[in-house]
């Protein structure tokens, strides 16, 4: 039965202080101390029952079981470099998994994506719609973009958009319109906020069912407010204007905390956030 190995600390140590026939140089190569590095290669050769090095006044020497190991030590440590390489490359590439709201998906995401995939044409996006909340341990998802407080175990949230400030915030949100489809223009005109685009987003057949729509995240509806008071007290609606308002609930890029710096999960996060940088956070179309 083989025996256990050494340490990998004092095979490393051993392993640059004979490439460079140098202690002090092994230490500035590793980021240690010259006497760690003696005291590791000093245990390791207490380990191995023989002397590694001839200590002469002004330099080192190998011995002969020093030479005998350090062909193969050499190519063992290049061989674990090579595989950490290839994950690395592999972690970068193939199919990145992105689950969000469908509105955020159909009115935002789905036409900025080609800018993602001309920058990154190594990496497959597959996006899942959903409402509900995602188990990051049990599903094959890598980032997910939802509506909340981004306080949630054992994830890192990132927020994408700021509190809403002034009317014309309001068109880079995703817009929800009941059958009068007049009501959004005609407020925005009122307000006096100019529209490059044409309001775009789910229409729904009565108010009611737009307000449980935002009440579940999926944008901002037009309504009565006298209709919704309970709503409003209890804090699952809130009117933005005349006052800004910090709802402490905003859209959330969401991500496990173990997989924050995979190179495809961080080259998305870079991408979506340079997105916001343009100023288009969620706008339409």
């Amino acid at each position: 039965m083989p025996q256990p190995l050494p340490p990998l600390n004092a095979l490393r140590a051993f392993e640059s202080a004979a490439r460079h026939l140098s202690f002090t140089r092994a230490a500035d190569e590793l980021h240690v101390t010259q006497a760690a590095i003696s005291h590791q290669v000093k245990a390791l050769e207490e380990r191995l029952g023989v002397k590694l090095f001839r200590r002469l006044p002004r330099r080192l020497l190998l011995t002969d079981e020093g030479q005998a190991l350090l062909p193969d030590l050499r190519d063992a440590f290049n061989r674990m470099a090579l595989a950490i390489d290839r994950l690395s490359a592999r972690s970068a590439v193939g199919t990145l998994t992105v689950s969000s709201m469908t509105t955020i998906v159909m009115t935002w995401l789905v036409p900025r994506l080609p800018r993602f995939q001309a920058a990154h044409p190594e990496i497959d996006v597959r996006l899942m719609t959903t409402q509900r909340l995602v188990d990051f341990a049990r599903e094959d998802i890598d980032v997910a973009i939802r509506f909340g407080t981004g306080k949630w175990p054992g994830v890192k949230a990132e927020r994408l958009i700021d509190k809403i400030t002034a009317p014309a915030d309001l068109p880079a949100l995703p817009l929800l319109r009941t059958t009068e489809e007049e009501e959004w223009p005609i407020w925005f005109a009122a307000a006096g906020v100019k529209l490059a685009d044409p309001i775009r987003g789910p229409v729904f057949d009565s108010t009611l069912v737009g307000v449980q729509a935002a009440i579940d995240g999926l944008g901002i509806v037009m309504g009565p407010p006298s209709l919704f008071i309970d709503d409003i007290a209890a804090g699952r609606l809130f009117r933005p204007f005349p006052l800004a308002v910090e709802t402490g609930k905003s859209y959330w890029l969401a991500v496990p905390e173990n997989a924050a710096d995979r190179p495809k999960v961080r080259a998305f996060r870079d991408w979506i956030f340079a997105e916001i940088a343009r100023g288009e956070v969620l706008a339409q179309p």
